[in-house]
């Protein structure tokens, strides 16, 4: 009997499996958005209405040197991480009480189809009549902000468990809370870690625009009270300075904490593909 050869795994350089990852296709997709703005900021040679991406760079420098604008964004992010929790909190319950009485279920429904579509910001007169000009107000319109699309994702998805792995759940004695725990929460995780991502979204871009709108005060204001103030003083380099750190804030945690977290949880549990 002739010998037959075992084909050869064909390998791909390892340069061009490197480049084939998604890191550096995104690198490569911010660098080619940074020359166009470049080029187009020499081209207008306008610093007062679009500064280049030098001069924003030297603007962001500056500013972190000053401590400035480090103060501002930990500010923000403190407000925004109190909301968004309170927020998820809250949605947690109410998809909870849905899930196990009908009552909860009308109530979510009709509370969602209210508030759902009520934009944050426009809720925050009256947040500033209730609590006054500071913190507080902003938790208030975080949480609403996070609350509605939290909670549908997650009753969205609790509605898509199939019935088997419902009926496994109730042969195995698991009923109240330890049945939406150890049933739905899993099954419907990827819906879920989807609500979580939106209502991310939203709180962050509902914090940045109150703060811009009325800011808490010139001394302890957040981020966008930082690119407000810059607007007011003319100092466009240091707008869009704070500008491009809401975006590396929102990279950051969508590339690291929520990819982190699918990688941990759905994908491992092969519920999404890599």
């Amino acid at each position: 009997m002739s010998d037959i050869a075992a084909p050869k795994l064909v390998r791909a350089p390892a340069l061009r499996r490197v480049f084939d990852g998604t890191p550096w296709r995104r690198a490569v997709i911010l660098a080619g958005f940074a020359l166009i703005w470049e080029l187009y900021a020499r081209w207008l040679d306008n610093a007062l209405l679009l500064p280049t991406m030098g001069a924003t760079l030297s603007a962001l420098w500056a500013a972190i040197v000053s401590g400035e604008l480090p103060d501002r964004t930990l500010t923000s992010l403190r407000v925004l991480i109190t909301g968004y929790a309170l927020g998820v909190a809250v949605a947690a319950a109410l998809t909870t009480l849905a899930a196990l009485s009908r009552w909860g279920n009308e109530a979510l429904g009709l509370l969602t189809s209210m508030f759902n579509p009520l934009p944050a910001i426009a809720l925050l007169p009256v947040a500033l009549l209730w609590f006054g000009i500071g913190t507080p107000s902003l938790i208030f319109v975080l949480v609403h902000s996070v609350l509605w699309p939290v909670a549908l994702a997650c009753y969205g998805g609790f509605l898509a468990v199939p019935s088997t792995l419902r009926m496994a759940g109730r042969n195995l004695g698991l009923s109240g809370g330890r049945f939406v725990v150890e049933i739905l929460v899993p099954a419907a995780f990827p819906q879920i870690l989807s609500g979580l991502r939106i209502g991310w979204a939203f709180a962050w871009r509902t914090l940045i625009a109150a703060e811009l709108v009325f800011g808490v005060s010139a001394r302890s204001g957040g981020l966008g009270w930082f690119i407000y103030t810059s607007r007011a003083q003319l100092e466009t380099a240091s707008v869009f300075a704070g500008l491009l750190t809401v975006i590396l804030i929102g990279l950051i945690v969508e590339g690291v904490i929520f990819r982190t977290l699918t990688r941990i949880t759905v994908q491992r549990w092969g519920q999404e593909q890599a």
